[in-house]
């Protein structure tokens, strides 16, 4: 591990944040096609129509918030969040089994893992990357 010359009390990546058009139906896919968990869902700020949604793959450290984008922001991005798995043709058949958007699994050469893109309900692209 890098050594640094400076502390830092910061000590992991809690949360990352995926903008979503409808945060039912984002729950849903999240939950049902890819077999995360609903960690959290609590009203977010003033406004009673709006949410702070998290789910996370089971066991996961790290959770994702599912949240109405903020004025300007779109759905449908690059969101650079990639998950782990242990076996991607397997992972890559069962989620396509279940209706989720994916792409083919690419195969780079070593030292480069193989990996395969999805899109959520919105079109946001998350990666799935096999670990060693």
């Amino acid at each position: 591990m890098p050594e640094t010359s400076i502390s830092t009390p910061v000590k992991q990546l809690a949360t990352v944040i995926v903008p979503v058009s409808d945060q039912d139906r984002a729950l849903d896919f999240y939950v049902e096609q890819l077999g995360f968990e609903k960690r959290l869902d609590v009203p977010m700020g003033g406004e009673s129509n709006m949410r702070w949604i998290e789910v996370a793959p089971p066991g996961a450290a790290t959770t994702v918030a599912i949240v109405p984008p903020r004025e300007g922001e779109a759905t449908g991005i690059e969101t650079r969040i990639a998950f782990s798995c242990e076996d991607i043709d397997a992972t890559h058949a069962e989620l396509s089994a279940r209706g989720v958007d994916v792409d083919d699994v690419v195969r780079m050469g070593d030292p480069v893992p193989p990996m395969f893109f999805l899109r959520d309900i919105d079109a946001n692209r998350l990666l799935i990357v096999q670990l060693s």
